[in-house]
């Protein structure tokens, strides 16, 4: 039986309907009242575990999943050894640099020498700031990063952004963007290395599903 982990949040309620349509019914993980963490396909092919973001890829990685749909950001930020293999579409986001509207920067290159940033996604703005050899604080929230620079924490933030909504509720604005983020079906290698058909049949599923969702165009 194939175990696929899916993320619980923003992704879960796509990652169910797209699995359903590969012929996978997890919607258990979304019945009113549910508290499982963990359900079987009627199918019998597969189960499903329900767990948070940042963790898909750690199950994958260490076998107990051999199939995880996770954000690309989350890749980024946590990278382990999982293979990539479709980009489902969907869950479309950007990881960009915000700044007070206010502010008068209008790109990275802006900022100031050793400014403070604040982010959830701590490697993946390093990553940036270190290619564009800007030497900059890196402050970890795990909570609102928008409040940094509304508090004068900081003087950005880097952080997901989807409709840009909740910036400019707060008076911020977007300036760069380091990626554009997805979900996306992730492996463990070794356990494609050792499938003998049903793993490459429910990849092969997700990967039509996603193509007729998109009016049958391929990324």
């Amino acid at each position: 039986m194939i175990t696929v982990a899916l993320a619980k949040g923003a992704l879960l309620q796509d990652s169910i309907i797209r699995c359903l349509a590969a012929g996978l019914d997890f919607r258990a993980l979304v019945a009113k009242g549910n508290r499982l963490l963990m359900t079987h396909s009627p199918c019998g092919r597969a189960r499903a575990l329900l767990v948070r973001n940042a963790d898909v890829p750690v199950y994958v990685a260490y076998g107990q999943a051999q199939l995880g749909v996770v954000g690309y950001d989350v890749l980024r930020e946590h990278p382990l050894e999982v293979a990539q293999l479709v980009d489902l579409e969907f869950g479309s986001c950007r990881m960009a640099v915000a700044v007070k509207a206010s502010s008068g920067y209008r790109c990275a290159a802006d900022l100031p020498a050793h400014c403070r940033v604040a982010s959830k996604f701590i490697h993946c703005a390093r990553d940036y700031f270190n290619a564009l050899d800007l030497p900059v604080e890196l402050i970890q929230l795990q909570g609102s990063v928008e409040l940094g620079p509304l508090t004068g924490m900081s003087e950005a933030i880097v952080d997901l952004v989807a409709t840009g909504r909740t910036l400019r509720e707060n008076g911020l604005v977007a300036i760069e963007d380091l990626f554009h983020s997805t979900a996306r079906l992730v492996a463990n290698p070794l356990a494609l290395r050792l499938d003998q058909g049903p793993l490459r049949q429910i990849t092969d599923a997700l990967a039509s599903a996603t193509v007729a969702a998109h009016g049958g165009q391929k990324a």
